[in-house]
């Protein structure tokens, strides 16, 4: 398990390094937040293959090729999970953009607090699409409904990404910015734990 997640990880930040160089050297003002965004675009196709080679991992200790499960599951998910990734991306950007300009916009209070809500809705509907992109071979919009569906449907799965985005969150305000990136492999593997139901359900009733 460790030679698997460390080696996912690394190949994991291999293949998102090219937006993750773009963030270092981006500043922290606003006026950057759809540059942050294009520099995330990679990070999609990066976490599906984690995923995959995740849950493809072999128990076999004289067998273990996380390497060759990972690019496996890149070049199978690369199109699809850009599909669903970059809308969410442009998506929660005008989120981000409005949050950070809220007091030109003239709106009411509660409008900030309602597109935090909606933000933090798109993040877990994105979480269960990846789980789904990584794993199946639907179309993007199917996808899209089935992460939909989920989202209410497994309320307990729902719950144990939202924990894991708290988790996260705090400790990159806590730690450091660089924690979710140090510590992705984990994270993810307790993401796909969570969404367990949800897997188990897809292959029951909307797969042949």
């Amino acid at each position: 398990m460790i030679h698997t997640l460390v080696t996912v990880e690394a190949l994991l930040l291999v293949a998102a390094s090219p937006g993750l160089a773009g963030l270092l050297l981006l500043g922290p003002a606003p006026a950057n937040l759809p540059l942050a965004a294009v520099c995330l675009l990679p990070l999609g196709p990066a976490t599906a293959a984690a995923l995959y080679a995740l849950d493809h991992r072999d128990r076999d200790l004289t067998d273990l090729h996380p390497a060759r499960s990972y690019w496996r599951g890149w070049r199978l998910n690369a199109v699809p999970a850009l599909k669903l990734w970059t809308p969410l991306l442009a998506w929660l950007t005008v989120i981000a953009f409005t949050l950070t300009h809220f007091t030109v916009t003239g709106l009411p209070g509660w409008w900030a607090v309602l597109l935090a809500a909606i933000g933090v809705g798109s993040l877990l509907w994105g979480g269960h699409a990846l789980v789904l992109t990584a794993l199946f071979a639907f179309r993007a919009r199917d996808t899209a409904r089935l992460a939909g569906y989920f989202l209410f449907r497994h309320g307990r799965a729902t719950l144990g990404a939202a924990s894991l985005l708290v988790l996260t969150a705090a400790g990159t305000a806590v730690l450091t910015e660089a924690l979710p990136a140090l510590l992705a492999a984990p994270l993810l593997l307790s993401l796909l734990h969570s969404s367990r139901p949800v897997i188990a359900e897809t292959q029951e009733d909307f797969t042949a």
